[in-house]
């Protein structure tokens, strides 16, 4: 499935090709395909181990990003985190960087894998709220961790405008496009966060919690990892059922502002996936779907 213009084609013998010439000890170990994201393609490799290589040259930093700041986060959180073992290097065939880290045991979180939502919520909050407590290490927006979703609405306001025109067109039968553009537009029109700029995964959609035993047990791919306001971060509980929602508002004590610029994002985040990926990508366009029906279900609770 390719998703991107310049998307590099990944197979079994190219990943086996980059272990020989870099890890030839791992090259002979049991090799299968573990998924695949918008930016990353992923193999297990043996028992133990896992392969992340980008999709686009350009996604490369953000493995460089987890490779330098994994080690240094990871034991300030109480959940697992993925743990970088090979900093691969860029070859003739595959020229970007690309990783080898633990594999991490567990599933995606879902209907049939959590046991509580509310539990899960309150769990999600409260490593939320360790990540964005942990001191930034000198680290500053400037330095390769400026991602969109870490600053204000406003730059946003154009090619989201965009996307929201594109949604009446592909999925205005079904959903209140207007509705959640007024909800965009009230957030915009609140004050510029004045926040501390906090760590932020950035992408902490049910895909990257794994579960284990009902409850939440690990936060995987910080390939969006930033520095930033924390606003954003937020956006992805409407992801989850409102007993979640509900659980992680309480256990971090979010205000109204902040609940709706967090609304505010989601929104953003749900149309330009449906704009983007169309045409390739029917299992994310479903997931900006719900989102977005979600959002629209739960507006008139805030």
């Amino acid at each position: 499935m390719t998703l991107h213009e310049n998307e590099i084609p990944v197979d079994e013998m190219l990943v086996r090709s980059l272990l020989t010439a870099q890890r030839p000890e791992w090259a002979g170990l049991p090799l299968s395909p573990a998924g695949a994201g918008t930016e990353n393609t992923m193999y297990r490799l043996g028992d133990d181990l896992l392969v992340r290589l980008p999709r686009t040259a350009d996604k490369g930093a953000s493995l460089r990003k987890e490779q330098e700041w994994l080690p240094r986060l990871a034991p300030l959180l109480s959940c697992p985190v993925p743990e970088p073992v090979h900093a691969g290097t860029p070859t003739d065939a595959f020229p970007p960087v690309w990783s080898v880290y633990r594999w991490i045991d567990g599933d995606q979180a879902g209907p049939d894998t959590v046991g509580d939502w509310s539990a899960f919520g309150a769990d999600l909050a409260a490593v939320v709220g360790e990540l964005h407590g942990i001191d930034l290490m000198g680290a500053t927006r400037a330095d390769g961790l400026s991602w969109y979703r870490g600053g204000g609405l406003g730059p946003c306001d154009e090619w989201i405008g965009r996307s929201l025109d594109d949604c009446r067109t592909t999925v205005g039968s079904e959903l209140d496009v207007d509705a959640l553009e007024q909800l965009w537009r009230e957030a915009l029109a609140l004050p510029e966060p004045s926040a501390p700029h906090v760590w932020l995964h950035g992408d902490l959609k049910p895909t990257n919690l794994l579960v284990r035993e009902g409850k939440l047990h690990a936060v995987i791919d910080f390939g969006a990892l930033s520095v930033g306001f924390p606003d954003a971060e937020h956006s992805t509980v409407w992801d989850l059922p409102p007993q979640a929602r509900q659980a992680y508002w309480d256990t971090l004590s979010l205000d109204d502002v902040t609940w709706a610029r967090a609304r505010a994002w989601a929104i953003a985040v749900g149309v330009s996936g449906i704009s983007y990926y169309w045409h390739t990508y029917p299992a994310f366009v479903a997931e900006c779907r719900a989102r977005l029906q979600a959002i629209l279900a739960d507006a008139g609770t805030r």
